[in-house]
Parts: C-alpha cells; structure tokens; sequence
C-alpha cells in the first residue's frame, strides 16, 4: 500500500514537474513570439488601374486585384456567412480552437487530410503577417498559435474581420471581398445579397474549383453553398423560413485576364516611366491602389492608329516605322500618338523611344529664335548655293544648286532654302538657336554635340516624335511651351488626389511666335506641305526630309493641337514605297497628318492664329524660281485636294563635310537638298530593349513636299 502510494506521489510530482517545465517553456516560446510587426506585401497590396484621359475608360491594370473595405460596407449577412463557413465561435474563441488544432497538429504529424482547423484569426496571422510560411510543420503551426493568441489579446474581434475579408483569396484573381463580389456577380460588396454572400464564403476552401464550376464541380459548389446557408441557420444568422426560401445565385461569366493591346503596352511603358520620374515606385503602381488618369484620349488614340493604317499601302515594307504624336499646346498633354506596329518590337516605339534627325523640321527653332533677337519677317537671308563659310571646310549648296539670292525669311521658310538658313544661324547665332529648342522642349543632350556645326540650323539634331510636336506646340501657344506629359492626376487609395502641374517656360514673345506662325502657314498654303492643308481651318507646319530620304517628317499644328508624323527605317536605308517611291516629309507624312488632323479637329471650333508683325510682305521677282514665292492674295487653293501639289524633286547629292559633325541632313524639296552624310540608325529611349535592328538614327533632309 505505502509503495503504491509511493508510485502515485511520484507520478503526480512528476506529472507537475512535467507541467511546469512545459509551462516554462510555453512562456518562454509566448515571451520569444512577438507578433511581427510587418505584414506580407501580398497581403495588403491593391492593384491601381490606368485609365485614359475621362478617368472612366480602362487602359491597363496593374498588379493584385484587391481593393480594401472597411468593415462597415460589408453587409452583415456576409459577414455571418464567413463566420458560419469559417469559424462559428470567432467572437468567442481566444483566437484558436482547442479540437480544431488538435485536428491540424495530427494532420501534419500523420499527413492525413482532415478537417481543417484553423480559426479566422489563425488563417489571418498566417496570410497577414511577415515571417509564417507555409510549410505543414510542427514548428510553423506553434508559431501560428502563439501569433494567433497575442493578436485576439491586443486586437479586435472586428478589426481581424475586416484584415481577414481584404486578405482572403477568392478565386478568379479576386483578393478580398470587394474584388470578389466584382469577379464573381458584378457588383460591389455592399449590393450582395444573402444568397450571393453565401456564395463567396463557400468559395474560400476551394477556389480554383468553384471558380467557374461546371458538371461535377457545379454539384460540389450548390452542396457547399447550401451547407453554408444551413450553417447561417444554425448559427441565428438566417430564420429557418429564410433557409428554406435561399436559392443557389447565378454567378457571372468569369472574365478573360486583362491583356493589353495594340497601342495599350507603349501607352503603359510611358506612363510608368513618367509615374517613376515623379517619384512613384513601382511597387506604388503595381500595390497601391492608385488611380492614375493618363493624357491618351481614347478616340484620338484610335484615330491616329486609323491615319497611319489607312494612308500608307498594306505592301509597306516591314522596316519601315511611322510615327504619329499630338499634343495640346495649351496644357503640354500628349493626348494621341501612334508608335508603330507592337509585332515589328515589344517596348519600342516610333513616337516616343526613337529619336531621329529632325532635318528641316528644325528650321522653325532658327527662325523663332531670331525673331525673338531683333530680327524680323522682312530680314533677308542669303539663299544663293553653294553659301561659304569660313568655319566649314567646303561650301553648302541648295538642291540642284538652286540659288534664290537675298530672300525674306517668309520665303526662305516657305521654300525650305538650306543656305537662308545657315546664314540666319550665323547671324543670330548657333547658341540662341539651341536655347530657344532646348527651352521648346528638345533635350539639352540632344543639342550640345551638334550646336557648334554650321548646318545645326537645318536640324542635324535628332529629336522623336513627342519631342517636336512638343516643340511646335510652343508656336501654337503663343510663345509658351508647356512640359509634354502623359499623367493628369494620381489618386491614392486614401482619396488623396494629386493633379500634375506641367512646368510652364516662356521660350519666346508672343509676336515672334505669331510671325514664325505665319511663316510656316505659308509652307502649307504654297510650299512644300500643300498636302496637310485642312479644309476648314488655318495650318502652320514644317516638312522635313533627311540626306537619301533616310527619314521624312512633317510636322503641323493648328492653334488647339500640335502634330508631329515622321517615318524612317529600322536599317537607316531610304524611306521607300512600293507603287509611291522615295518618300518625302510633304507626301506620305503630310497626308497621314491630314487623315489624322481631318478627324481629331472634327466639331472643334475654327480658331484663327494671331496676326503676323506688318513686313511689307511682296512678291520677290528677283529670285531665281519666282513661282515658289507668291503673295497670298494672289493664289487660289485648288477645291480638290488631290489636285494639291505634293511632288518633290530629286534631291542631289554633292559631296561635302562639315568637319564640326558626322551626320549632315539634307532637304530634298525646293533649295532644300543638304549635303550627304553617313547616319547611323535610329536612337531608342535608355532602358529599352532592342528592336529586331539596332535603331539610331540622326539624320535629315527636307525640300519642297519635304
């Protein structure tokens, strides 16, 4: 007897000693378990979504779909759904379940599958917190549990609701509850009927199969919703005539993942890139529940799309590129633009990446800024051929070496005369020159390695697209350039609205701009872009064509949108098409202006440019080719259009070099024909990948369509 008793002590003794170390030990593992204090990326991440410029239409969408709810617009039928699926003791459990952890700790012992056991606040700690993965260990699951007891202790009930229902995956992509009654009934949470609800709790064990249940799945799915309304039932949450009265929801077609196409992928590539440079990361865009509001009007985008499509011949070369920007002049907003084919290169885009040689394009920059430093309309130029001077090796000839004599700069522009502007340069001075393009818009980097070569003036630079309409929209908008951007406004997921400013720079007065206005209508009216003439407003604009055709351009504007069309090729060879020839910036490029223009300006109010300086502007008779210099009020537009004239001569090709630099453009149009240079192809933004051909290109030509 005394030894049985002696055997019992010592298995109490034991038992309690063995109870106190576990005790101790538990308070050590509760006292080393804090409750991390970060969450999982993942776990509170809300995709942002890209919209076009009415803040309606989608453009793209980025990263997890979630969008967080507070507690409040989750309707309460809901609610008790989850908790009836889930965890019918959660607002009275500590946090854990005693049987139910018992089931998971054999279950990972065993690797039986049995019923899960995990609480709301366990599968919470699990997928909110830092530092628990996944793995099915003894270890993770302990963890788990102290987590899980300290987060019921230090929060609320509600409060781990709320975490739970944003974190929760759903199926068909959707994270939490509001993506959820989206993906699956097309409606927000808080429209979601008791039926509805039901569904979504019903879903959170299987979501890949209930996704989009059909035969057997289907079955599964009705049985598991109807065990949730049942379990509503038993819980208080639903009457027993409610139960009865609940029928299975009809759930919406599952819709197709979001893919972006055609113009949608260059779209995104720069609102990204601009969104960066305004101190957005990209874990912001793609995890913070922005709205973003780009500048692309949906309806423009697809009109330049169309202009491009239309106009040139389905036999177009493949190498081939065109590229198509507009901007408002008013606001510096790209709203359109169109860069290329997505099949010729993923990420790389005529308008926007490629840069090169803006050829006589570039002249208006000459002309503003000398009418901005005493100059004016009536200046004459020199425009004989071949023009020396005494910093470049040889002479720069015209086109077949037509010489003009001394010429005002409305003829000199209107005719594109090389030499009138390389004169103009040298008198009002390279560094004005490359001051007034740089504060249009065009890169001081673009500039600085050819500003000190005598032929900067007739555009050996090389710009993109966006760039010089960017440029050409300061003329529009009265001497003030506004800073080209892609992003209206950002939302943050807090409401917090911040609307984009663009930097405005005065880059000249308003009458200099108003006369180097006039000075390019009169390239639309009698010179070299006759082609882009609209029929119901004024036009001002430039052609532009590089040595060999290498690249055309024609850049226009009218007072509410600023135009620039240039076309090139991947390999730097001659703009060539089948059935059209070699191209000049008056012919494919202008009329791809025009197709544009013809649809962007339809139902927009006729608005007149300001009036030109008075200059005594008359017919200069003494110049070689009197029929290029006609006054206005002597000339008659056809009524056709395609009686206009859009022809360019052949350019020639003298040998010449301009020790200052290794590229030279050369104007095929009337007096217009530069000297040949090799050009290599054409250049890309930083940070993008190649196209199927290297592309930088610096080169350019221009002349009477050109």
């Amino acid at each position: 007897m005394k030894k049985r008793r002696r055997i019992l002590r010592l298995l109490l003794i034991s038992c309690g000693a063995g109870i106190a170390v576990l005790a101790g030990l538990f308070a050590i593992a509760w006292a080393m378990t804090p409750i991390p204090d970060s969450t999982q990326k993942e776990a509170t991440a809300q995709g942002s979504v890209i919209y076009y410029r009415d803040g309606k239409s989608v453009l793209a969408r980025q990263g997890i779909d979630r969008k967080l709810v507070k507690l409040a617009t989750v309707p309460e039928h809901v609610r008790q759904a989850v908790i009836a699926a889930e965890n019918r003791s959660f607002y009275e459990d500590a946090g854990v379940s005693a049987k139910g952890t018992a089931r998971a700790v054999w279950s990972t012992v065993t690797g039986a599958q049995l019923q899960g056991g995990s609480t709301i606040t366990q599968q919470l700690v699990r997928n909110y917190y830092s530092g628990l993965s996944q793995e099915r260990t003894v270890t993770r699951k302990f963890k788990e549990i102290l987590i899980a007891m300290k987060v019921d202790q230090s929060k609320s009930k509600d409060w781990v609701l709320e975490q739970y229902l944003n974190t929760i995956y759903f199926g068909r992509g959707a994270n939490g509850v509001q993506s959820a009654a989206r993906a699956y009934f097309g409606k927000d949470v808080d429209k979601l009927t008791v039926a509805e609800g039901a569904y979504l709790a019903a879903v959170i064990q299987q979501p890949s199969r209930f996704a989009d249940p059909k035969g057997s799945d289907l079955a599964a799915a009705k049985a598991r919703w109807q065990s949730v309304i049942n379990a509503m039932g038993q819980t208080g949450a639903l009457t027993p005539e409610q139960v009865a009265a609940e029928r299975f929801p009809e759930l919406t077609a599952p819709k197709k993942p979001f893919e972006l196409k055609g113009q949608a992928q260059y779209m995104l590539e720069q609102v990204t890139a601009e969104l960066n440079r305004r101190g957005y990361t990209d874990e912001d865009i793609k995890g913070g529940g922005l709205k973003i509001v780009t500048t692309f009007d949906k309806k423009l985008m697809a009109a330049a799309e169309r202009a491009v499509k239309d106009v040139l011949p389905e036999n177009t070369p493949k190498k081939v590129r065109t590229g198509l920007a507009a901007v408002d002049p008013g606001t510096g907003e790209v709203v359109a633009f169109y860069g290329g084919r997505p099949s010729q290169s993923a990420y790389y885009d005529s308008a926007f990446s490629a840069t090169v040689m803006a050829g006589s394009t570039f002249k208006p920059y000459t002309l503003a800024a000398a009418l901005d430093n005493g100059f004016d309309l009536s200046t004459r130029v020199d425009g004989n051929s071949p023009l020396r001077v005494a910093s470049a090796s040889k002479p720069i000839p015209n086109d077949s070496g037509r010489s003009y004599g001394q010429i005002n700069l409305v003829s000199a522009t209107q005719n594109s005369v090389n030499t009138a502007f390389v004169d103009l340069g040298q008198k009002v001075g390279l560094d004005k020159v490359a001051k007034t393009a740089e504060s249009a818009g065009i890169p001081a980097a673009q500039l600085e390695k050819h500003q000190s070569a005598v032929s900067f003036p007739l555009g050996v630079a090389s710009v993109s697209a966006v760039q010089n309409a960017s440029g050409f929209s300061t003329f529009a908008n009265k001497g003030v350039h506004m800073e080209a951007h892609v992003v209206k406004s950002v939302t943050d997921s807090t409401g917090h609205k911040d609307v984009v400013k663009a930097v405005s720079t005065q880059v000249i007065g308003e009458q200099a701009a108003a006369d180097t206005t006039y000075a390019m209508q009169q390239v639309v009216k009698y010179g070299t872009g006759t082609a882009a003439r609209l029929y119901d407003r004024p036009v001002a604009g430039k052609t532009g064509t590089t040595d060999k055709s290498r690249q055309v351009w024609f850049n226009g504007f009218t007072p509410q949108l600023a135009v620039a069309v240039n076309m090139f090729r991947d390999d730097n060879a001659t703009v060539t098409i089948p059935g059209y020839g070699t191209q000049f910036g008056g012919q494919l490029p202008a009329q791809i202006w025009r197709a544009f223009m013809t649809e962007a300006m339809e139902g927009e109010p006729v608005e007149e440019f300001p009036k030109p300086s008075e200059y005594g502007y008359t017919p200069d008779y003494s110049t070689p080719d009197r029929d290029t210099d006609v006054p206005e009020q002597d000339y008659t537009p056809p009524a056709n259009p395609d009686e206009w004239n859009t022809s360019e001569p052949e350019p020639s090709e003298p040998p010449f070099s301009d020790p200052p630099v290794t590229e030279q453009p050369d104007d095929g149009g009337r007096g217009d024909q530069q000297p040949e240079q090799t050009a290599p192809p054409p250049t890309q933004a930083p940070d993008q990948p190649s196209p199927d051909v290297d592309p930088r290109v610096t080169g350019d030509r221009d002349g009477p369509s050109a």
